[in-house]
């Protein structure tokens, strides 16, 4: 019975993780956005502790294996492969449907970092977070050599800063050329953080053209999936950094008159995935309205502003429940949406004598007369949401909230200038949907990682992988998310609250360690690391067979 109960379970999961993928409304470009990512960032004096933070959620059927890649040196003349296909591999030694796109040389020495599908951390504290915006389907030129994600990669293993960084990948750009589509990367060092765009120069030139901006440090922004930056003021380089054909490509594709002012989004985005003539939708206006509400941002203006100062100090622990944010409290919640009668209160009219109402506090008056149904949630499927509308519903409408089950990680990066590299630098990851994922930490410090974040889970269901052991208890809870999120949230929550109750303690023991011995000081940071996610493996696991067990007579 268990194995026949477990797999099909299975099934049902699969089924559902079918149906959101063929949806005919998300094969269309906007769809295919609304799929992807979300990034915050945070300069250092807008966040509680001084840290400098950027972050991300890969949402897409993209990989979830991520290893920690050592720091190697190189003898002289040695190239390096660029690679295109990484990002559905099963593990770092899959190159199925791998393909080579060319060879660079390579440095003498190289950093350690984290590769996820898009790589996040190096141990210089190093971050980036990204963003897919696409823009205009004429800027694409497939030929080409690089991709987001192996400009990330060659940026982390050769950079300590933002700026190094964004100059190196201007470079590579300029000489080897831009493959992918339009690509924003959100890149942080322990000092300060900017927004990095990048497009092709169309099918008739192989090359790049791209912008970044400084947030300032009092300052938080978000990117999702659309152009955010707006004019360039590159006199000012302490702010503004671009490709030196910036305006030239404009002019030259007729994307800009070269007369009115130059605004970086209009040309080569053009607009938002919606096709409205806007550097943003409803996940960063309601990011930014969250933390800024005394901003008084207004959802009707073409251009929001690319940063605003939060009303208050932000803490990680703010960063990782607006990515798993869903809209409650707004209009946009669909959890809040389907209504059901009150069966209660039909009850309590019915025993009342000689029909009238009963007395007391929990009288048929004091009921609504209506109450959300369990079985409302906030990541409803398109057929879902039309069998609602089909049956008058007319409010119901598929909105892309911050958090979604099709979520393959997502990571809250925190760099702190104060802390040695080794624990000043600290990923926060979630697999699988980050409204219901806990979190656990990879520090730029690391150098192993437990066996089961080396296998991908994507492609089939593998109890040596660690996207399932959350999979399984989230999608149960989704079910019933009215009833079951009383129990998985107070765990989320948890393993929020605990990782940043140890930090200090895992700073400090570190730094104790290390002055006595490296290597026991490296052990350390590893088991703790292990240790972390052991826990919420087990939790899950343990949370998966409980609402299981509840569902016994049926979902």
């Amino acid at each position: 019975m268990k194995r026949n109960s477990k797999t099909l379970l299975a099934a049902l999961l699969l089924t559902a993780t079918a149906t959101i993928q063929a949806q005919p409304d998300e094969q269309t470009k906007a769809g295919m956005q609304r799929m992807s990512c979300t990034s915050i960032m945070v300069g250092k004096n807008a966040s509680a502790d001084g840290s400098v933070m950027t972050s991300h959620t890969c949402d897409s059927w993209y990989r979830t294996w991520m290893r920690m890649v050592p720091a190697q040196d190189y003898k002289n003349d040695t190239v390096t492969a660029i690679y295109e296909g990484r990002m559905h591999t099963q593990s770092a030694d899959d190159s199925t449907k791998v393909h080579l796109k060319g060879t660079i040389p390579q440095v003498r020495h190289t950093y350690r970092f984290l590769d996820t599908a898009y790589p996040c951390l190096n141990e210089k504290q190093l971050a980036m977070g990204e963003t897919t915006i696409s823009g205009r389907d004429t800027l694409r030129n497939k030929q080409g050599m690089f991709m987001i994600e192996e400009l990330a990669r060659i940026a982390l293993e050769r950079c300590s800063t933002a700026r190094e960084a964004i100059r190196l990948m201007g470079e590579l750009v300029k000489r080897y050329g831009y493959g992918d589509s339009g690509e924003c990367l959100t890149i942080a060092d322990k000092q300060e953080v900017w927004i990095f765009e990048v497009f092709g120069e169309g099918p008739k030139k192989i090359g790049g053209v791209w912008a970044a901006v400084r947030i300032p440090d009092d300052e938080i922004a978000v990117s999702a999936n659309i152009s955010r930056i707006d004019k360039l003021d590159l006199s000012n380089p302490d702010r503004y950094m671009a490709s030196e054909n910036v305006f030239d490509v404009a002019k030259r594709l007729k994307l800009w008159d070269g007369k009115g002012d130059f605004s970086f989004w209009r040309a080569y985005s053009g607009g938002n995935y919606f096709n409205e003539p806007k550097n943003y939708s409803v996940r960063e206006f309601y990011i930014m309205n969250q933390l800024a509400p005394s901003a008084h941002l207004c959802d009707t203006v073409q251009n929001l502003p690319l940063s605003v100062r939060p009303d208050k100090k932000v803490t990680a622990e703010q960063v990782m429940h607006l990515l798993g944010s869903y809209y409650e409290g707004t209009p946009q919640n669909l959890s809040g949406r389907h209504l059901i009668p009150n069966t209660e209160k039909a009850k309590k009219g019915q025993n009342a004598p000689n029909g009238s109402a009963s007395t007391g506090s929990a009288d048929a008056t004091t009921l609504p007369d209506s109450i959300v149904s369990p079985f409302s949630n906030p990541w409803m499927r398109p057929d879902e949401i039309n069998m609602y509308y089909a049956m008058g519903d007319s409010l119901m409408k598929n909105i892309r909230t911050v958090s979604v089950p099709w979520c393959a990680y997502s990571t809250v990066i925190q760099l702190r200038s104060w802390l040695p590299d080794e624990v000043g630098g600290v990923a926060w990851v979630a697999l699988d949907n980050p409204g219901e994922s806990p979190r656990f930490p990879i520090f730029s410090g690391t150098t192993e990682l437990p066996a089961m974040l080396g296998i991908c889970g994507q492609h089939v269901d593998r109890d040596d992988a660690a996207l399932w052991h959350y999979r399984k208890a989230n999608r149960l809870a989704t079910v019933r998310w009215g009833t079951y999120r009383k129990q998985l949230e107070p765990l989320r929550d948890y393993f929020i609250e605990k990782g940043q109750r140890e930090l200090p303690f895992v700073e400090q023991t570190w730094q104790q360690l290390a002055q006595q011995d490296g290597k026991q000081a490296q052990q350390m940071l590893n088991g703790y690391t292990a240790d972390f996610f052991g826990a919420t493996i087990a939790r899950w696991d343990e949370l998966a067979r409980k609402l299981w067990r509840q569902t016994w007579a049926g979902f």
